[in-house]
């Protein structure tokens, strides 16, 4: 085990190496088509997803109609193939292409070699290989990431300044996989060349037609996912790390939600606005996601990674209610009564050590488009939640911990309930982490309908002001181990430089109270 895992730190002299060697043997085999502009190219960079028991998908974008061609080996020089398969990349998808590879093996690291062919000649274009590592077998140890927010606030690529830093410093973690907690992307703001800097300093971005102008055409939002591939780090974590994928707000706009947030072009036939169904289309061309039954476009879904964790990817954006009052006693959604009912007994059925729930918004932070309204017990969405958690002790679901980003800072919050307005429920942790590279927030206000205390906080001060810049350091992430003989969970807050800033760790507990062994700041 320790051999497959040292193979992992590849140098990107050596990833560049890969590839040039793959097109001189192609140039090899067929000397008379040479030249790069003669064969089908890897536009931007590759990826996996979904890594689950056995299985996993694998995408790579084209810069032309072509077929994706796919190998997967458990060793780097692919002397053995245990998988091969291809799809075409067509213009109806902006030349991008996924596929599922099923029946691999459990607890082993996957390389996987993706290139392009023409589909009229058939001739081969250059290999980039990549990495993922299947969900473990019994014993062995698990580590991911999560984190959300990237390109917000017009804070884009700037070459300078490192360009997107925290995957580099991700990277460095050599994660099992990637829980992105939504906000690939922020379809609603532009990336100028310039933004000034409080020091009196300019950001200078890398600048793209598509990203010039908020997003509304298909094209635009393909635009911003488009754009985060011309950062080397991006390129270089996807192809090493699988990602777990959840949008949130900016994939469409600030604050949507599914009836509520329309432009010009109006609605499709079942009263979808054009404008979310353009940006949904965008997110599943460009994110490596299943499709999850006969249901197109439909985003939340369970991930079962070995017996040790369960992952619960849901989706609070794309059934949630327009209203944004308090006071009435209406009931609100945020799930929606189809997510809510299968989350409860997808939870229930659950048999991993350790759920957790992946969450594109906090539960206990007041925001007006999120759950928490105010003090007080359970109001509009709250009403879901509440629901929820008391299904959860009932069922005598044990282990649960919430993860998400959004907020643009770092948080530790544990729910009480003897704190609580609303008290049916046993306690548990929620871990906010971001942004990755977006302006940095200072700290919100917790709503006491859960009874969070906030065990750690951190983002920009009021003397430093809203919107703080990617360069100044406040850019955050999450870690967690979990520990494949004790089954004790390790969760971490980190920052870009990798500075370990907090950490707690949970023993797991066949009673309701999840116990906390240690703390450290």
């Amino acid at each position: 085990m320790a051999t497959l895992r040292a193979s992992r730190a590849w140098t990107r002299r050596q990833f560049l190496v890969r590839s040039t060697s793959s097109l001189a043997i192609a140039s090899l085999a067929k000397p008379g088509i040479g030249r790069a502009a003669d064969r089908p190219q890897i536009a931007g960079g590759i990826q996996s997803g979904d890594v689950s028991d056995g299985s996993a998908v694998i995408w790579a974008r084209a810069d032309r109609p072509a077929r994706m061609q796919v190998e997967c080996s458990t060793v780097e020089s692919f002397k053995s193939i245990i998988a091969a398969a291809s799809r075409d990349a067509l213009p109806d998808a902006d030349f991008t292409a996924k596929l599922q590879l099923d029946g691999l093996p459990s607890g082993q690291d996957i390389f996987y070699r993706v290139r392009f062919d023409d589909i009229a000649t058939g001739i081969a274009g250059e290999s980039r290989v990549g990495h993922f590592r299947t969900a473990p077998a019994a014993g062995q140890s698990i580590s991911f990431l999560w984190s959300g927010d990237v390109a917000g606030q017009g804070w884009g690529i700037d070459l300078s300044r490192g360009g997107y830093r925290s995957y580099r410093t991700m990277l460095a973690n050599r994660p099992d996989f990637f829980i992105h907690s939504g906000d690939h992307i922020y379809a609603d703001c532009t990336i100028p060349s310039e933004q000034q800097l409080p020091n009196g300093e300019i950001w200078r971005n890398i600048v793209t037609e598509e990203k010039s102008q908020v997003a509304h055409t298909l094209a635009q939002f393909r635009g911003n996912y488009i754009y985060n591939h011309l950062d080397e780090h991006f390129r270089a974590f996807h192809a090493e790390v699988p990602m777990l994928a959840q949008w949130d707000d900016h994939e469409v706009t600030n604050d949507w939600s599914p009836t509520g947030s329309y432009d010009a072009a109006g609605f499709e036939d079942d009263g979808t606005p054009r404008l979310v169904a353009r940006a949904r289309r965008a997110f599943f061309d460009f994110m490596p996601i299943r499709d999850i039954g006969a249901r197109q476009g439909r985003v939340y879904r369970k991930i079962a990674y070995g017996p040790l964790l369960d992952v619960f990817m849901i989706d609070m954006r794309s059934y949630r209610d327009d209203t944004w009052n308090k006071g009435d006693d209406r009931r609100g959604w945020i799930l929606g009564a189809e997510q809510l009912a299968w989350l409860k007994r997808e939870l229930a059925a659950s048999r991993a050590t350790w759920k957790v729930i992946a969450a594109d918004l906090p539960i206990g932070l007041i925001s007006l488009d999120a759950v928490a309204l105010g003090d007080g017990p359970p109001d509009r969405r709250e009403h879901e939640v509440a629901d929820l958690l008391s299904a959860i002790k009932h069922a005598g679901v044990r282990n649960i911990v919430w993860l998400t980003a959004d907020m643009h800072y770092t948080a530790a919050h544990y729910y009480d309930p003897n704190q609580a307005q609303f008290q049916d429920f046993e306690p548990f942790w929620e871990f906010v982490s971001g942004p990755l590279h977006a302006g940095t927030w200072g700290p919100g206000e917790l709503d006491n309908t859960f009874g969070p205390v906030a065990m750690y906080r951190n983002g920009c001060s009021e003397a430093q002001g809203e919107n703080l810049a990617p360069c100044f350091g406040l850019q955050f992430f999450g870690r967690v181990d979990i520990d494949g003989a004790s089954g004790v969970m390790t969760v971490t807050l980190k920052d870009v430089d990798n500075r370990d800033l907090w950490s707690v760790d949970l023993v797991p507990q066949p009673q309701a109270r999840p116990a906390l062994v240690a703390q450290h700041s």
